[in-house]
């Protein structure tokens, strides 16, 4: 079966320069790798007609996000510099959803949460997949443990059909089994552990 319809959608997670260059201040090993892969994902999806949609975090300068400021980060993806850019190598053919832009932990690129009081809210994501009546989702970017776990989740909670590119995904690790631990917990939701080039049977 073909991945990519005009019913599926790709969501390209924060491909952005402070994640995926080894000058950014919060770099995955591997983010620089992936993108060649998550490219061929975008020119796939695009060529058969599905959706291509990007989330990008955009945070304040403080935020209790970051560590300055009593969260757990290096302060990262400042709104309007070069660290919450798109990373240059990124084919960009799609609207972004922009999260965390008020404060929030913006791990998921369907929800942002309010770190002090818990409450959580949608991004514009899932009302932008289901007005193209959307069904299925596809999901490559960074970082596997954070915020590609956190949408692949989402998305499986929200009824879409869920595949996640485990070779166009890259991990921070903070622990060693952060990445292990979040491929498990995706697929015990329902995701599909999936390749670019086809899937394991």
């Amino acid at each position: 079966m073909e991945r990519y319809d005009s019913k599926a959608a790709l969501v390209v997670v924060d491909v952005q320069n402070d994640f995926a260059d080894p000058k950014g201040s919060l770099f995955v090993s591997d983010g620089q790798q992936i993108i060649p892969l998550v490219n061929s994902e975008v020119q796939r999806a695009s060529q058969a007609g599905a959706f291509v949609v990007y989330s990008q975090d955009w945070h304040p300068e403080s935020t209790p996000h970051f560590a300055k400021d009593g969260g757990i980060w290096p302060v990262h993806c400042v709104a309007g510099t070069w660290g919450a850019e798109f990373h240059p190598d990124l084919e960009v053919v799609g609207p972004s959803v922009k999260k965390g832009s008020n404060g929030e932990d913006g791990y998921s690129g369907f929800t942002m949460r309010d770190p002090t009081t818990g409450e959580t809210k949608p991004t514009e994501l899932e009302g932008l997949l289901r007005e193209r009546g959307v069904e299925n989702v596809v999901i490559v970017g960074l970082a596997t443990d954070y915020c590609v776990s956190a949408t692949a989740l989402d998305a499986r909670r929200l009824g879409f059909a869920t595949e996640v590119l485990q070779d166009a995904i890259a991990a921070v690790n903070l622990q060693p089994d952060d990445e292990a631990k979040a491929k498990a917990a995706m697929e015990a939701a329902g995701c599909v552990m999936g390749y670019c080039f086809g899937t394991l049977p």
